[in-house]
């Protein structure tokens, strides 16, 4: 039993059918709080810990979910080509908007948390909150902030926004599909994009390409934003 719960073939088999299983709850309830990455992974924390398997074991045994992570970016790639006559003669605006939205991004976190009598070390966990986890620990890690506390929040905001995102939208009367990819992506990341896939083509592949963009643009305003706050305080 103790070789079964420690081999590669469970773990996999484990994973993927805690994933199957919390989307399907949370497909059926629409309940934010049972949404599948926050179930699956509380559910897969619980479920290694209490069989004593470490962190490295199981990485080891469903490294070929990361593999498979890889090849989603190259199909978002693709599906971002046969999408491109949707890009023509809008590249200005889309750089803007994220442009924009990086910024606003990080400036009304940094004064809303140093409102709320934040440390400095959680103002800079929070700062990279709207991009993909990857680029936002490495911003996160140069701006003296908790990598583990950012990389909690990226998921949280993906979540949130994924959820709330299209809802808002709507309401909002939003009907373009450039414009609801590129809210989601930038403001949600891959679970956001995840989500604009459901709405369609051409929202999933603006999606996809506005988690590149927002991310480069954060990585490289962050630090700047920064410096100009620590001039006027």
């Amino acid at each position: 039993m103790h070789n079964l719960i420690h081999s590669q073939l469970f773990l996999l088999t484990f994973t993927i059918g805690v994933y199957v299983v919390a989307l399907w709850s949370y497909r059926k309830t629409k309940i934010m709080l049972l949404h599948p990455l926050i179930t699956s992974l509380l559910v897969i924390i619980a479920g290694i810990k209490t069989a004593d398997i470490p962190y490295q074991e199981y990485a080891e045994a469903t490294k070929i979910i990361d593999f498979m992570l890889g090849l989603s970016v190259v199909a978002l790639g693709y599906l971002l080509y046969e999408q491109m006559t949707h890009m023509k003669g809008n590249i200005t605006a889309m750089v803007t908007a994220i442009l924009v939205g990086s910024v606003v991004g990080i400036v009304s976190v940094i004064l809303i948390a140093k409102a709320l009598g934040a440390d400095p070390r959680i103002v800079a966990s929070l700062e990279p909150k709207s991009i993909t986890t990857p680029i936002a620990v490495t911003v996160c890690a140069h701006s003296g902030g908790i990598p583990a506390l950012t990389a909690i929040v990226v998921i949280l905001v993906g979540i949130f926004g994924a959820v709330i995102g299209p809802f808002v939208l709507k309401k909002l009367g939003i009907e373009s599909k450039l414009a609801r990819g590129l809210a989601l992506g930038s403001a949600a990341h891959a679970v956001g994009t995840a989500r604009a896939m459901e709405l369609g083509a051409v929202e999933g592949a603006i999606s996809g390409l506005a988690i590149g963009l927002m991310g480069v643009v954060t990585a490289v305003m962050v630090p700047v934003i920064e410096a100009i706050m620590r001039f006027f305080e």
